[in-house]
């Protein structure tokens, strides 16, 4: 049950770190402070990702094998192949 304005605990005018904060809001709720609250206005630009390809299920489930075994993440693997691979390509038509 949350405690009235009058009975609330006061916010720590610092945290040491981010796992205090944390461990501070996961004990309280915001509802109580909403006399402390200021509005605030801004602006947020979405940037959306140039392109998407499917991948075939059993492909995908590969490279998250492959990606997991190497310790990274599996589109950071499917980069490295296909920077590779753009790379052997444009070398190949500089020979030419």
């Amino acid at each position: 049950m949350a405690k009235s304005k009058l009975q609330r605990d006061p916010i720590p005018e610092e945290f040491k770190n981010i796992e205090e904060v944390a461990e501070f809001w996961d004990t309280h709720s915001l509802a109580d402070y909403e006399d402390l609250q200021t509005d605030v206005e801004f602006e947020v630009e979405l940037k959306s990702e140039k392109n998407y390809f499917a991948i075939e299920e059993e492909l995908s489930d590969s490279i998250d094998k492959l990606a997991h075994l190497k310790g990274i993440l599996p589109e950071t693997l499917v980069n490295l192949w296909l920077k590779e691979k753009v790379l052997e390509k444009e070398q190949g038509f500089l020979r030419t």
